[in-house]
């Protein structure tokens, strides 16, 4: 427990209203997607970048421990106090869009911002940020870019940290500092705000971003192909982006995922299909769109699609997006625990990915239904499993471990968008070398000495 006199002392900072210790905030704050449980000392809630400075010199001095969360909605336990101590939650106060500067398409935001609500305002004037986490409607943009979150669009726009021009944020000491500038080059000093991005809160405290905006394009529209396999739809991933056409986004269902939405929503899918690709293409003119669709459809064909089908309207379009929207809810068909992975490998290596994943799945006779943005090869690989049954849980970790191992020996990475956090920390050593964890180590160590800022995390201690 927290000694009152530094509760005093924080009540001095922010007022009574804004730091709370009472049981129901102590829980309420204990919780992100991972479902794990973690109860912190206190839960504060600064009104600016002041509060924030004050806040941290203050712990630093004290060796007080602080966690910085958004809107808690990570997969990875990122933001969860997991060795005690405050967490500072950004969302009560710190959730203002400051500035859309239409002249040189940029935003200005609070990192308690909620994706969704800079995506309306600033597509109101005309523009567009595309980074677009399923998370959307509550996570926060500070969450987004402490796990540099990812999303459907990433295909053709690309994740969060390709639209970060700068950052303000608060070191451990309290020290606020600007990393990046709005300019569209920026080439002079170390790139301080390209280290902040994906790394969890563990190095600062973001209290301003600066975020890259871009035209939005007046039109649309949205295709689906159905597969015989999952590997000739892997195929048709690649070599559509291969062929000169670059979809806003490019997801999958492989069969296992198609049933499971069935079973739940009876919306009439193949179930006998291997695979489904849903893709979107937009732009500004219609002729645009209709050779992007052709190319599309053209690829689908020589690698194996038995059906092309373009949505007519807006309505056709939420129907061929409704299996892919709800694929991750439907699986719970499968079994009571999901350990739900992002991975994510070079595109052309997504054939024997997946080859790869079922393989496990048979040898240890469980069910891995995988989905997921195919056109940034990142698979989301869920390994479902009855949550009751401890041995049926000890074979989830050792299929995770071996889905990890694959992964990574093709090329591929841990998390494409989720994070490290607590989940995958154990995995860390697949990932990077000695010398690499001991270089990530060094870098944690000059931001924050103290080891003070979301400690635990990223298999950093």
């Amino acid at each position: 427990m927290i000694d009152a006199k530094h509760l005093k002392h924080f009540s001095s900072i922010v007022g009574d209203d804004n730091i709370y210790s009472d049981k129901a905030h102590l829980i309420a704050y204990s919780y992100d997607a991972t479902r794990e449980h973690f109860e912190p000392d206190a839960v504060i809630f600064p009104r600016n970048e002041e509060d924030i400075s004050a806040i941290l010199k203050y712990c630093n001095e004290h060796k007080i421990i602080i966690v910085p969360r958004g809107a808690g909605s990570g997969f990875t336990g990122g933001a969860l106090p997991s060795s005690g101590g405050i967490v500072l939650a950004m969302e009560k106060h710190m959730n203002k869009i400051l500035e859309i500067d239409m002249k040189n398409m940029v935003a200005i935001v609070q990192p308690g911002v909620i994706n969704m609500d800079l995506q309306r305002a600033v597509e109101e004037v005309g523009l567009f940020y595309p980074p677009d986490p399923a998370s959307q409607e509550y996570s926060t943009l500070g969450g987004n870019v402490s796990e540099n979150a990812g999303g459907m669009r990433a295909a053709k726009y690309g994740i969060t940290k390709d639209y970060v021009m700068a950052t303000r944020a608060v070191l451990p000491n309290g020290d606020i500092i600007k990393a990046g500038k709005r300019t569209i080059k920026d080439v002079a000093g170390y790139n301080i705000s390209g280290i902040l991005i994906a790394s969890e809160g563990t190095l600062a405290v973001l209290s301003e971003i600066t975020l890259r905006l871009i035209p939005k394009p007046k039109l649309t529209k949205t295709a689906m192909g159905i597969f015989p396999t999952v590997h000739d739809a892997m195929e048709a991933v690649y070599k559509t982006m291969a062929s000169g056409i670059t979809p806003v986004a490019m997801e999958f269902l492989d069969n296992l995922t198609i049933r499971a939405v069935e079973q739940t929503f009876n919306k009439g899918l193949p179930v006998d299909a291997g695979a489904l690709l849903v893709t979107d293409v937009d732009g500004n003119l219609e002729e645009d769109l209709q050779f992007q669709l052709a190319q599309i459809e053209k690829v689908f064909f020589e690698n194996g699609c038995s059906e092309f089908k373009i949505a007519k309207d807006a309505k056709e379009a939420a129907d061929i997006w409704f299996a892919r929207r709800n694929a991750s809810p439907a699986l719970s068909v499968y079994g009571s625990k999901k350990l739900n992975e992002d991975v994510t490998v070079p595109r052309s290596a997504l054939p024997e990915l997946l080859e790869k994943f079922y393989a496990i799945a048979d040898k240890y006779q469980i069910n891995i239904p995988c989905f997921g943005h195919t056109g940034d090869g990142n698979v989301h690989t869920n390994v479902m499993v009855d949550g009751s049954d401890p041995e049926q849980v000890k074979i989830a970790y050792q299929a995770i471990e071996e889905v990890f191992q694959a992964t990574v020996d093709l090329g591929g990475t841990l998390s494409g968008e989720h994070g490290i956090g607590l989940a995958k920390a154990p995995y860390m050593s697949m990932a990077f070398t000695d010398e690499e964890m001991n270089l990530f180590k060094s870098i944690k160590k000059a931001f924050d000495p103290n080891n003070i800022l979301n400690p635990a995390k990223m298999g950093l201690n």
